[in-house]
């Protein structure tokens, strides 16, 4: 069999609930290796809950769920060492130096100490960090921060890699370093899933965008398909007409009422 054609993530009439609201309604979803999905929605549309059932951190939930054809409710943790993750906003353990803190992470997902040590050391320098390998994480930038969860996700070479909002607080160059790094990775088949609100650079780097609302996909396809689909141009066009949100003037305009008023 192709490689390519491999299915590494499977979701079947997936949902969730959180009291009375429904965060997701029915969600069903096919992902093959070396793809890049742009998973995009409004803010509580449900994209954050469906990555962090996918991860293992949400459970309660209803329908079935398989990672590398193995469904996640089997109590095996072995999964989680070939996945890497950003989260949108990441609770890092700011008393430990990047140093101790990318070999701990490498240690958690099988790494030996001098091998992740070696090869954080490495991409620290990429990035243009190395001088503070070894200070605390207290002491980085927003940039800094983000470049070494950028790198603890990486670092064990992992298989399906979820970036939620990664190039929040980067600075133009590792912007465009890290836009380069994973469309060589999914030549390499390495599947990633990419969440952000940066429409125009979902559009440009994803093979797929699949658009989520009210916890149910209400568009799956290439940035072609839902042109094809709609009658706007720009992916931010397609996404507010797809999630019926026309009013941005209007609140643009009211904003500037209020800030005229005496």
């Amino acid at each position: 069999m192709d490689l390519r054609e491999e299915s590494l993530i499977s979701i079947r009439n997936l949902k969730m609930r959180f009291g009375n609201k429904q965060v997701l309604d029915g969600i069903n979803l096919e992902v093959k290796r070396g793809q890049i999905i742009g998973y995009i929605g409004p803010n509580g549309a449900g994209k954050s809950t469906t990555v962090k059932i996918l991860l293992g951190i949400l459970s309660g939930f209803e329908g079935e769920v398989k990672v590398f054809g193995e469904d996640i409710t089997s109590g095996s943790i072995e999964y989680k060492k070939k996945i890497g993750y950003v989260p949108e906003t990441a609770d890092m353990y700011d008393s430990l130096t990047a140093q101790e803190y990318l070999t701990f992470i490498g240690e958690l997902c099988g790494m030996d100490f001098e091998r992740a040590d070696r090869k954080a050391q490495k991409m620290m320098a990429l990035f243009g960090i190395d001088e503070v390998y070894k200070s605390r994480i207290a002491s980085f930038s927003k940039g800094m921060k983000q470049k070494v969860l950028i790198i603890a996700s990486l670092l064990h070479n992992p298989d399906i890699l979820f970036f939620d909002e990664p190039l929040s607080g980067l600075d133009a160059n590792s912007v465009m370093i890290f836009k380069e790094l994973i469309a060589e990775l999914a030549e390499q088949g390495k599947t990633i899933f990419y969440s952000s609100h940066i429409m125009d650079v979902v559009e440009k780097i994803s093979h797929r965008i699949i658009l989520i609302n009210n916890g149910q996909i209400i568009a799956d396809g290439t940035f072609a398909d839902l042109q094809q689909k709609s009658s706007e141009g720009s992916l931010e066009e397609i996404f507010n007409q797809l999630t019926g949100f026309n009013q941005h003037k209007e609140i643009a305009s009211d904003f500037i009422a209020i800030l005229k008023e005496v």
